[in-house]
């Protein structure tokens, strides 16, 4: 699954965040009800058999024959599943999910089809645990195989989990209805009942029944059509493979499609809203490309038939990987030449990536349980790289991962963060693994690995795992083997290559002189949270090295710091190059303080080459005046990842009180040489993050100077650009970047030029198109007077591209009035005009505007209720908004509102983390501006002399 994107800037990279560690329940090894003899089938004498939230082991499902009757005119659908069990301990229960489903029938058939009672079964319902419990009269027999057969009716879902309705606008006004479903992580029990847990893996049969003038989709292709009474169609899907019932997927819907087959025969179709269709081409490129790369880069077969990809009009997520199936919201897969700019390019090509690489990563071989999702997510999102790279190399897209990195160890650098693999048992728990651990610092914790093992090894590695999990379950140890080539006994003495578990230690990788325990290794990044700080001395013909937790809330001078520091100790695979040789040495640092001999003739290291490593560096004792030197007297020495990395560290180092705010500006100073976009930008961003954080603290006159010292700054940068799309993928990014800034620092060519092309585009009654880089631009300065406003939010009622109406909605947001302000929010709430979808998205937009700040925080309080019963409680929507409308918070009074508020819903905020995340935003914000305020302030008083 990808995240949505979402659009605000915050201070150093904040993240967002996932759940709190909870104890974990144990498992069942005994049956929940002892075997009994014949009882009533009343259920006043039965209480429900089974008290834990995880279902019983005894009993498993094979099969999964479902048969299901949408009604998109009462917008609610009836269905029946037979469900082959297979009974590993006597019982005469059954116990699995089922949640806001009408259960009307229920019984359960031998292997000869012979009923086990002539009544029909008493079933018991545990809401709390989103649980039935089905009693049989006759004990169900260890070693046997039944037939479970249920019939089941609900309205479909309003909102955007199970089995929901969606609906869509036409050119004309008409409102078409649909039905789809998003199950991960626990809602396929809302669609039918099921045993709804990642490691009951079973086969599914799926009938679907429609009037003519629908389409039914599935995971599997459509087998035969028949004609039942009514005029009803019944659409009759293959048997799938062996999945999880998260993957299961159905669409109801009108939607037209394109088609193309993959080198190895897949049909790869791409479906979307009759009106929207042409803006299905690009997918289509982009999904027979990914597949065809993606088979042979883990050398296993896609399994199935055919892959479809379809637009939802209301989706959550960004996209959904349901095997066969994949759901996309309409940013992610429509691409339109005339309104989707460059980014929107790479987006869509990102997630359908991401999408596709979890065919094999999470539905060939899925983890056991949501504790380690991010065996799933953390391989999706590094894979977007590795796919992009190699089918689309213009794209550039390794100029992002460093932001990724940069994301995670925003949140990692927090005392709020979490292990990335971590314990997670109830639903709103398991929602928020789904995070920025999971997805970005699984990401870059596999990148740090891959450059470790070198990619030979590491592809080798994983091609194991997928191989011998296929179709099964995984844990992190798994992994680890499949890398480091060591099997179970058994596979040990079957021939297999690979080495015993007991041999591992000694036959892993040899590194650096050293038999390499890769799991030893492994553990600790991914069962400790928190990043290491790698702090870099020079001591002669020695580097000295010393490893703490890196943390942003807390100094070295708190007395808080020794106590979090405790216990924390990464195994840091260290590279660094000097200018002595063009070398990237290595070196495994396994210990507190370590030391590595490098010459007395070395006069500069970079330590974390490219930073390939996850980790921050700090140059102690002048380090950080070498690097500043180095960069303004010969920058194309390091690699413009480099210069970034050195510039990240810089800024985040400075919000941690390691070094002072002057030094990290001073080491920026050198980027009026600079010729490469991503350091440009990076220097840019934290200088346009200070200035937005400091604006919304009416400092007017720190303000005013650092507005002007950045257009002066970047005045040649702002002067080259054009108002067109010509360019590389890089130069058009930084030309949307620069521009946008420069107009919000109203900046007068840059006003100009938007005011002028705003008109022209006003009097051409949108038939003139803007270039895509800079349309957002042209509308937010457009969007300042009311007539602009007004017109803007016509064209975003009517217009039939998601990417344009994406830009719209952001300048809309950045009206100076209140009034447009609220009214935005509210038309969002209603969900009508502005889709229930991009509520989030548009709180964060008008929280990032000074005048929307407060406005925003105060929207989200009054409407709590609404939000987390629209959004559900653990999703990353209610994350993003809590982390998001208090992210730029500043000021004690700020921070005491938001724990008052907090306080205010303590049920709920006790099981988020996302408030504890917010929090500590807060607190750091708070402490950086009582320590760098007043030296920014004298800073920049120097530079405008």
């Amino acid at each position: 699954m990808v995240l949505v994107k979402i659009i605000v800037l915050s201070l150093f990279h904040m993240s967002l965040a996932g759940s709190q560690p909870t104890q974990r329940s144990q498992q069942a090894s005994s049956p929940p009800h002892p075997a009994g003899e014949q009882s009533s089938l009343g259920t006043s004498n039965l209480s429900f058999p089974w008290s834990r939230l995880r279902l019983p082991r005894y009993i498993i499902p094979l099969h999964y024959h479902l048969l299901l009757h949408p009604n998109l005119t009462s917008l609610s659908f009836t269905g029946s599943v037979q469900i082959q069990i297979d009974v590993q301990n006597n019982t005469n229960w059954v116990v699995l999910h089922s949640k806001g489903l009408q259960i009307s029938k229920a019984t359960i058939v031998d292997q000869n089809l012979a009923h086990l009672s002539d009544q029909v079964l008493p079933v018991l319902h545990n809401p709390s645990h989103e649980q039935i419990g089905i009693f049989s009269p006759r004990v169900l027999s260890s070693g046997q195989k039944y037939f479970l057969y249920i019939e089941f009716g609900a309205e479909l879902a309003d909102g955007f989990y199970g089995f929901y309705r969606s609906n869509y606008r036409t050119r004309t006004g008409e409102t078409r209805t649909l039905a789809s479903t998003h199950f991960e992580p626990t809602s396929a029990r809302m669609a039918f009942p099921c045993f709804d847990e990642p490691s009951f893996k079973a086969n599914f049969s799926i009938r679907i029944r429609r009037s003519p003038e629908y389409i039914s989709l599935s995971n599997m292709p459509v087998i035969k059509t028949v004609e039942i009474n009514d005029g009803l169609l019944e659409d009759q899907f293959d048997a799938s493979v062996k999945m999880s019932t998260y993957l299961v997927a159905f669409v109801i819907c009108d939607f037209k499609s394109i088609s193309a087959t993959t080198s190895s025969g897949v049909q790869v179709s791409i479906y979307a809203a009759p009106e929207k269709w042409l803006q299905t081409s690009y997918a289509l490129e982009v999904a027979v490309k990914m597949l065809d790369f993606y088979e042979e880069y883990f050398n296993i077969r896609y399994p199935l038939p055919k892959q479809d990809l379809i637009a939802i009009p209301d989706f959550q997520s960004g996209a959904m990987e349901n095997w066969g199936l994949t759901t996309y919201r309409e940013t992610s897969l429509l691409f339109d030449p005339l309104t989707s700019s460059i980014s929107d390019k790479l987006w869509v090509t990102m997630v359908i990536g991401h999408e596709l690489a979890h065919q094999w990563f999470g539905n060939l071989v899925t983890m056991e349980w949501w504790n380690d999702i991010w065996l799933n997510e953390g391989f999706a999102r590094y894979m977007e790289y590795i796919s992009v790279e190699a089918t689309y190399p213009d794209l550039k897209v390794e100029e992002y991962l460093l932001h990724t990195c940069f994301s995670a160890v925003g949140h990692d650098s927090l005392n709020s963060s979490r292990p990335i693999s971590s314990p997670a048992e109830n639903p709103t728990q398991i929602k928020q693994m789904f995070d920025t651990v999971s997805y970005d610092k699984g990401a870059c914790v596999l990148h740090m690995l891959r450059h470790f093992l070198t990619d030979d090894v590491f592809q080798r590695g994983i091609v194991r795992y997928l191989r011998k999990y296929s179709y099964r379950n995984a844990h992190n140890q798994d992994l680890w083997d499949s890398l480091a080539n060591t099997c179970s006994e058994e596979d040990f003495i079957s021939g297999k290559h690979c080495y015993s578990r007991s041999q591992a230690s000694k036959n892993a990788y040899l590194f650096a002189g050293e038999h390499l325990n890769l799991t030893a290794m492994m553990n600790t990044w991914t069962l400790q949270k928190g990043i290491p700080l790698v702090t870099v001395t020079r001591k002669g013909p020695r580097l000295l090295l010393r490893q703490d937790r890196f943390l942003r809330t807390v100094l070295p001078s708190d007395t808080l710091w020794s106590t979090l520091q405790q216990g924390f100790l990464w195994h840091i695979p260290l590279t660094y190059k000097t200018d002595a040789s063009n070398t990237i040495h290595r070196h495994l640092m396994t210990t507190l303080t370590d030391s590595i001999h490098i010459g007395e003739e070395v006069s500069w290291v970079k330590v974390n080459t490219d930073m390939t490593g996850y980790y921050v560096v700090h140059y102690e004792d002048g380090g950080w005046d070498e690097m500043a030197k180095l960069l303004k007297e010969n920058h194309t020495a390091l690699s413009y990842k480099d210069r970034t990395h050195l510039i990240h560290n810089a800024f985040q180092l400075v919000t941690a009180g390691h070094l002072p705010l002057n030094q990290g500006l001073d080491l920026i100073g050198y980027l009026q040489l600079e010729t490469h976009n991503v350091p440009l930008l990076e220097g840019l961003g934290y200088l346009e993050a200070f200035y937005r954080m400091i604006e919304k603290r009416n400092e007017f006159d720190v303000t005013s100077s650092l507005g002007m010292y950045i257009l002066r700054f970047f005045r040649a940068v702002i002067d080259q650009q054009t108002w067109t799309d010509r360019g590389s993928v890089s130069e058009r990014r930084l030309r949307s970047e620069v521009l946008s800034l420069a107009c919000y620092l109203d900046d007068p060519p840059c006003l100009e030029k938007a005011h002028q092309s705003f008109k022209d585009w006003l009097q051409s009654n949108g038939t003139l198109n803007l270039p895509t880089d800079v349309a957002e631009t042209v509308f937010a300065v457009g969007a300042q007077d009311d007539h602009g406003w007004a017109s803007l939010l016509h064209t975003y009622n009517i217009s039939l591209s998601a990417a344009e109406k994406s830009k719209i909605l952001f300048a809309l947001t950045c009206s100076r009035d209140t009034n447009k302000l609220h009214r935005l929010l509210e038309l969002g709430l209603e969900g009508k005009v502005i889709r229930s979808q991009d509520l989030s998205t548009l709180i964060l937009m008008v929280a990032r505007n000074p005048r929307g700040h407060h406005l925003a925080w105060n929207f989200v309080k009054k409407n709590w209720d609404t939000l987390v019963q629209k959004f559900q409680l653990g999703s990353f929507c209610i994350r993003n908004i809590i982390i998001g409308t208090t992210g730029q918070f500043s000021s004690p009074e700020e921070l005491t509102e938001v724990q008052l508020f907090f306080e205010s819903i303590k049920e709920q905020a006790s099981q988020l983390r996302a408030t504890q995340v917010a929090l500590d935003n807060v607190q750091k914000n708070v402490r950086w501006f009582e320590r760098n305020l007043e030296n920014l302030r004298s800073w920049l008083n120097k530079q405008m002399k």
